[in-house]
């Protein structure tokens, strides 16, 4: 793999050993969990169960209270139906799994890696391998993520992160940088991810106030599950352009 061409991509290589291996990873057929995201100011929670296409990168979610509420991303245009809302499922089709599949989704095309200086947290030291893209990779080329892998266990132990989906931003910019610390484990199918997700606003190099809560549960792969399960269902609305309009 590529990733053994520099060490940090050692690094990250390393960690996606320890998670199970990507072969175990992308063998196994779509992925489905429940995602619950629960911010701490107030907002609604999002409670949803996702199916991701881990090849293709395509969704389907419905929400957990209300299955008659789907959204998704076929590959090539965002989708919803029913009433429940709002969400923007162009951004959120992809972004959950995209912090679960840590760090199996850095192994993607059109990544740049760079070592960063060891941090400490709550007792424990990791190495920091920032992640950037090149352009023209995804909705948010401009996206950046710091993984953070655990120097003994070479666990991943969270990312640190902006937000620049060009929806929210469509001049430039992105969202003050987050530290998501990743939380226990639970082994699917070879597979060892996190069972929770605390996510702090990071400030003076450092995470500063807790903002959100996400729970992961009821993880398996579903590898009979049919291609066509991620098409537009027919009596789906397309969503259009970045926000909907």
């Amino acid at each position: 793999t590529r990733l053994m061409a520099s060490s940090e991509g050692k690094l990250v290589w390393a960690s996606i050993q320890a998670h199970g291996g990507l072969g175990t990873w992308f063998d196994q057929g779509p992925l489905t969990f429940r995602f619950a995201y629960q911010p701490l100011n107030g907002k609604p929670p999002r409670d949803t169960i996702q199916t991701i296409d881990t090849w293709s990168a395509r969704g389907r979610h419905q929400y957990w209270d209300d299955r008659a509420h789907e959204f998704g991303w076929d590959g090539k245009q965002a989708w919803h139906m029913g009433d429940k809302g709002p969400i923007n499922p162009r951004f959120w089709s992809l972004t959950p799994f995209y912090f679960v599949g840590v760090p199996f989704v850095f192994a993607d095309a059109g990544i740049k890696l760079t070592k960063e200086e060891p941090m400490t947290f709550e007792g424990r030291t990791y190495d920091q391998v920032r992640v950037t893209y090149e352009a023209g990779t995804g909705d948010a080329p401009d996206d950046f993520y710091i993984v953070l892998i655990d120097q003994e266990t070479k666990r991943t132990g969270g990312v640190r992160y902006v937000v620049s989906y060009k929806g929210f931003f469509p001049n430039g910019g992105h969202t003050p940088e987050k530290f998501m610390k990743y939380d226990g484990d639970q082994t699917i199918s070879g597979i060892t991810l996190p069972k929770t997700f605390r996510t702090f606003m990071w400030a003076d190099g450092k995470p500063g106030k807790e903002v959100t809560k996400r729970t992961l549960s009821e993880v398996r792969f579903e590898p009979q599950l049919p291609s066509a399960h991620f098409d537009k269902p027919a009596k789906a609305m397309v969503f259009l352009g970045w926000m909907g309009k």
